[in-house]
C-alpha cells in the first residue's frame, strides 16, 4: 500500500483553522491536507546493503471490509509532538488493537490503531452514527486545548493517510498565550465525509471533508451530548494503481517554489565554481612563486629560508591526542560513506514519496554495515603514524563510541521527555532492544574486524613523510588576531554553509515540517558542492597557516573543515524562532537535541574531508621542494 495525501482541493474550508499562523502555512502549501509523508512499504534492499521491507497492497472485492486505522494526533506546528488518536475522547473501541509497524515507522511516531468506522468496498454510506458521546467538562477542556493548539489527526486507509483538523477556532484576536478563554469560539467537527477513489479492485486515493454545518460549539462549560457521524462515497477512477503516488509527489512544493529551488541551486553552483576556480588560480600562482623562490634559495644556500619551507622539520610532527584524532577521522569516513549510500539510494528512488520511516531504517542499517570503515581507517592511520605494534586498541574503542555514545545519551534524554508527555514519539522498549542488538551484534564486530584489517594493511608501511621530523619543536611566531585559529575556523565554515544555505531550508521544511522532499538529485549536487568547497577552503587556510610558520595544521584542518557544523546549528535558532512556529518543551527539546547530533555528525564528516584534503596538499608541496629526508 502507498500512503497518499488527501486532495487539498476536495477538502472543506472548515478544516482550515482561523489562526494567522495556520493561514500562513496554508498559503505556503504547508498544511495537513497537503502533507506528503507516508508511502508504500516497498523495498529497502541491496543484497548485502539493506534488508527488505515490504507490505502487500490491498486487493478487495465488492462488500469486503476496508479497515480504517487511526494513527496519531498532535499540534500541526510540532511534527514530533504526536499522541495516540484516542488520547482525545473520540469514539474508541472497547479494546485497542494496534497494527504491527516497522522500525522506521515507529521512529516516526506511527502507531496505527483500528477504529469503529465501518467501510465496505464500493458500498456508499449516506449517513451513519459512529457513537453517541457525552463530554464531561474535563473532556471538553481537552478538546478545547487541542483546537487551540491547532491539532490535526492522521487516519490510514489501505496505507493511504488522511489528514484533517480536530476543529476550528473563531476569535477576534489571536491568543498568543495559548490559554483557553471565554471570548473565543471552539468548534469541534463531529461529521466526516470520506471520498474513496477506486480502480477495479484497488483503492487509489482517499479524501476527507468535515461538514461545516455539523460542528459542536464547546465554548460553554456545560455537559455536551452529541453524535459522531460519518458518510462514505466510492468514486471510480481510471488512474492505475501503479501511478497512485505520482500526483501526490508534485504537491511537495508549489510549481513556483520548484522553479525557484532549481534557479537557486544553479546560482549557488555557479558561484561555488567561480569562487573555487579563483581560489585555485590564486593558490597555484602563489605556490608557483614559492617554488621558484625556494629553488633560487637552494642555489644560494647562504640566504635564510622563510615561509612554509622553514618548518619542514615540524610539519609532519604527530598531533596531540593522536588516538582521539585518528578515531575522529575513522568516524568521519564512516559517516561520509553513510551519507553517500543514502544519497545513492535516494537518487535511485528507493525513498519514494511517503515511504514511512524507510530512510530512518536505512540509516540504522547502513550505519551498522559501514562500521568497518571507521575501524579500518582509524586503526590504519594510527598504525601508519606510530607503527603496527603500537597500542591501537584505544583508537578502535574510540572510533566505536565517539558518535554512538553522544547519540545514545541524547536519545535517552529525549525518549524520557516523550514518555513523560505520554507521546508516541517515545520509541517502544522492544525497538530500543532491536537497535541495541544491531549495535552489539553487527556494528561492534564489524568495527573490530575493520580495525584488524587496517592494522594488517599498515604492516610494513610507514607514514612515508617527505621530510624528517626534528626532535625539538620549532617555536611558533606570534601573529595578529585575525590569522589565529578561531578566526580561521569561522572563515572556513562560512563559505561552505553559504553554498548549502538554500538547500538547508528545504531540508528543514521536510524534516521539521510537513513538506515532502523528493528532489534528491538537487540534494546530491548540493552535497558535492559542499565537499568541494570544504576541501578548497581548508587547503587554502592550511597553506596560509603554514606560510606564517605555524606547523599545527592537523587538528586545525579538522576544525576548519568541520566548522560548517557550527553554522548549521546556529541556523537552527534562526529557523526555530523565525520560520517554524514550533512551541512547547517536547518539540523544542527534540528539535535542538537531534539537530545538535546532526551538526556534530556534520562536523566530524566535513572535518575528515578537510583533513584528508590538507594531508594530500601538504604532502604534495613538501615533496616538490628539497628538504632533509
Amino acid at each position: 500500500g502507498a500512503p497518499c495525501a488527501a486532495n487539498p482541493s476536495s477538502l472543506s474550508p472548515a478544516l482550515a483553522p482561523l489562526t494567522e499562523q495556520a493561514r500562513e502555512k496554508e498559503e505556503d502549501g504547508d498544511h495537513p491536507t497537503a502533507l506528503m509523508s507516508g508511502a508504500p512499504l516497498r523495498i529497502l534492499a541491496l543484497h548485502t546493503i539493506l534488508f527488505t521491507y515490504a507490505a502487500a497492497n490491498g486487493v478487495y472485492e465488492k462488500g469486503s471490509d476496508v479497515v480504517l486505522y487511526a494513527n496519531k494526533v498532535g499540534p500541526f506546528a510540532n511534527p514530533n509532538e504526536v499522541y495516540n488518536f484516542y488520547s482525545l475522547p473520540y469514539c474508541a473501541p472497547s479494546e485497542l488493537e494496534f497494527r504491527r509497524e516497522d522500525l522506521g515507522a515507529l521512529m516516526k511516531g506511527d502507531r496505527a490503531t483500528k477504529t469503529l468506522y465501518q467501510l465496505r468496498f464500493m458500498e456508499d454510506v449516506a449517513f451513519r452514527t459512529l457513537c453517541k458521546v457525552t463530554l464531561a467538562p474535563s473532556e471538553t477542556a481537552r478538546f478545547k486545548t487541542a483546537i487551540l493548539d491547532d491539532y490535526y489527526f492522521e487516519l490510514m486507509l489501505d496505507e493511504l493517510p488522511i489528514w484533517g483538523y480536530v476543529g476550528e477556532l473563531e476569535a477576534k484576536s489571536i491568543n498568543f498565550a495559548r490559554a483557553v478563554d471565554n471570548t473565543t469560539k471552539y468548534y469541534l467537527f463531529t461529521h466526516f465525509d470520506f471520498s474513496v477513489a477506486y480502480n477495479k479492485d484497488r483503492i487509489i486515493e482517499v479524501n476527507v471533508t468535515a461538514d461545516p454545518l455539523q460542528r459542536l460549539d464547546l465554548s460553554t462549560s456545560q455537559e455536551h451530548k452529541f453524535d459522531f457521524t460519518y458518510s462514505v462515497h466510492w468514486i471510480p477512477t481510471d488512474i492505475p494503481f501503479s501511478e497512485r503516488m505520482s500526483r501526490y509527489a508534485q504537491y511537495s512544493f508549489l510549481p513556483q517554489s520548484f522553479e525557484i529551488h532549481w534557479l537557486s541551486i544553479i546560482n549557488s553552483f555557479v558561484l561555488v565554481l567561480l569562487l573555487t576556480g579563483f581560489l585555485a588560480i590564486i593558490l597555484m600562482r602563489v605556490l608557483k612563486n614559492d617554488f621558484s623562490r625556494y629553488s633560487e634559495q637552494d642555489l644560494e644556500e647562504e640566504e635564510e629560508e622563510t615561509g612554509w619551507k622553514l618548518i619542514y622539520g615540524d610539519v609532519f610532527r604527530l598531533p596531540p591526542a593522536l588516538p582521539v584524532f585518528c578515531a575522529y577521522i575513522g568516524t568521519g569516513a564512516q559517516l561520509f560513506s553513510l551519507i553517500v549510500f543514502l544519497l545513492l539510494l535516494a537518487v535511485m528512488n528507493l525513498f519514494y514519496p511517503g515511504n514511512r520511516g524507510a530512510m530512518y531504517t536505512a540509516a540504522i542499517v547502513l550505519y551498522a554495515l559501514t562500521a568497518g570503515t571507521a575501524g579500518f581507517v582509524s586503526a590504519h592511520l594510527y598504525c601508519r603514524l606510530t607503527g603496527p605494534e603500537s597500542r591501537w586498541a584505544t583508537t578502535l574503542v574510540l572510533s566505536a563510541t565517539l558518535f554512538p555514545v553522544p547519540l545514545f545519551l541524547m536519545f535517552v534524554f529525549l525518549n524520557t521527555v516523550a514518555i513523560a508527555y505520554n507521546s508516541q514519539a517515545a520509541l517502544p522498549f522492544g525497538s530500543i532492544v532491536v537497535i541495541l542488538f544491531i549495535w552489539i551484534l553487527v556494528t561492534l564486530p564489524l568495527n573490530i574486524i575493520g580495525g584488524i584489517l587496517g592494522r594488517n594493511f599498515a604492516k610494513g608501511k610507514d607514514f612515508d613523510a617527505p621530510c624528517r621530523t626534528k626532535k625539538i619543536p620549532r617555536q611558533i611566531p606570534p601573529v595578529v588576531w585575525y590569522r589565529q585559529g578561531p578566526c580561521q575556523v569561522f572563515m572556513a565554515g562560512f563559505l561552505p554553509f553559504s553554498a548549502i544555505y538554500i538547500e538547508l531550508h528545504y531540508i528543514f521544511a521536510s524534516v521539521w515540517g510537513h513538506k515532502l522532499y523528493t528532489l534528491y538529485g538537487i540534494l546530491l549536487i548540493a552535497f558535492i558542492m559542499l565537499i568541494i568547497v570544504t576541501s578548497f577552503i581548508t587547503v587554502a587556510l592550511t597553506y596560509f597557516q603554514l606560510a606564517i610558520e605555524d606547523h599545527r595544521w592537523w587538528w586545525r584542518s579538522l576544525f576548519c573543515g568541520g566548522s560548517t557544523g557550527f553554522f548549521i546549528y546556529t541556523y537552527c535558532f534562526f529557523y526555530y524562532f523565525g520560520r517554524s512556529g514550533m512551541f512547547g518543551f517536547l518539540q523544542t527539546s527534540f528539535f535542538f537535541g537531534y539537530m545538535l547530533l546532526a551538526s556534530y555528525a556534520a562536523f566530524i564528516m566535513l572535518g575528515t574531508v578537510g583533513f584528508a584534503s590538507s594531508l594530500v596538499f601538504v604532502r604534495r608541496i613538501y615533496r616538490a621542494i628539497k628538504c632533509e629526508q
